[in-house]
């Protein structure tokens, strides 16, 4: 496949070099300032899982320049969306498919907009990784899972050529029959996961050691049920369940990517995760308190610098 790996921060850098790794042409699509640092320090993947040096990463600083691309893997921050819009219309005119990582659920509907119901599959990744300070990729978790699938009939052939990459490449991909439960999972798990260790500015740990502390993230697991609920997704009191067992499972210095954002002084994501729940949740008139309370304990370093 030629896969575009638009946003190669952490995420988008590290399952790109995996595919390319395999044997897949990767380009990374990337503002100036990150295709220069690659071309000075090129592009590492350091994981617990193998570590990788990209020979020659191909960048491009424009849509203008990638020509019959199957993939648009996009990987940015939500609050860089809007920003991505035109090059992705490109890319789509071009033949791509867009396949989404971004954390929340209103991007879907955002990108179906813009792009077409046929351009945009549903996916979503678990990984635990950040950039050093040459830009290369610190895998510090064992999981590297990317789940995907079709929002429309037509996509099933792109991603099942999508699964065949992923099962040939050094990262475990799934391709689901029920996408939209899935992503709908993780956005309940990430927004417990994020929104309470970036509130506190405790690894998960940290969290767990206070009970009422980690009380917060079980009801917050739990409005996101409801919320899934409201817009006519099944998920249940077991998902709960077992989204809290995992958070009692992380390791003592885990933590999520928007609370090494707010230790880093950059802008977080909470109006696209937090904001966008409670803006779905104000579409059904569901009240969301601790979300609400996590979303304004959280608001004030949005846009925070060190």
């Amino acid at each position: 496949m030629k896969i575009v790996v638009l946003g190669a921060g952490a995420l988008g850098a590290y399952f790109g070099g995996r595919w390319q790794e395999a044997g897949h042409e990767v380009v990374n699509l990337v503002r100036d300032g990150r295709a220069e640092q690659i071309q000075k320090h090129g592009l590492q993947l350091h994981s617990e899982m193998g570590d990788y040096l990209v020979p020659e990463p191909k960048i491009a600083t424009s849509p203008e320049e990638i020509e019959d691309p199957d993939l648009v893997f996009l990987a940015v921050k939500g609050y860089h969306l809007h920003g991505t819009i035109d090059w992705l219309k490109n890319l789509v005119e071009k033949g791509a498919k867009v396949f989404p990582v971004l954390n929340g659920m209103e991007h879907i509907s955002i990108l179906r907009e813009e792009l077409g119901e046929e351009a945009v599959i549903g996916g979503l990744s678990y990984i635990i990784a950040t950039l050093d300070e040459k830009g290369h990729v610190v895998h510090t978790s064992q999981f590297h899972d990317l789940v995907f699938g079709p929002l429309h009939p037509s996509q099933q052939q792109i991603c099942e050529e999508l699964a065949l990459a992923c099962n040939q490449a050094n990262l475990n991909g799934t391709l689901s029959p029920n996408i939209l439960e899935e992503m709908w999972r993780k956005y309940m798990f990430i927004s417990s996961f994020s929104g309470i260790t970036t509130a506190v500015n405790q690894t998960i740990g940290e969290v767990r050691s206070y009970p009422q502390t980690f009380r917060i993230a079980e009801r917050i697991l739990e409005e996101m049920r409801q919320l899934a609920n409201a817009h006519q997704v099944n998920l249940t009191e077991e998902d709960v369940a077992t989204a809290f067992e995992r958070l009692r499972g992380l390791d003592h210095e885990m933590t999520s990517s928007m609370h090494q954002d707010r230790r880093k002084g950059l802008p977080l994501e909470v109006e696209h995760l937090h904001g966008g729940a409670l803006r779905l949740g104000s579409e059904v008139d569901l009240a969301m308190p601790y979300t609400e309370t996590i979303h304004a304990m959280i608001k004030p370093y949005e846009a925070y610098q060190a």
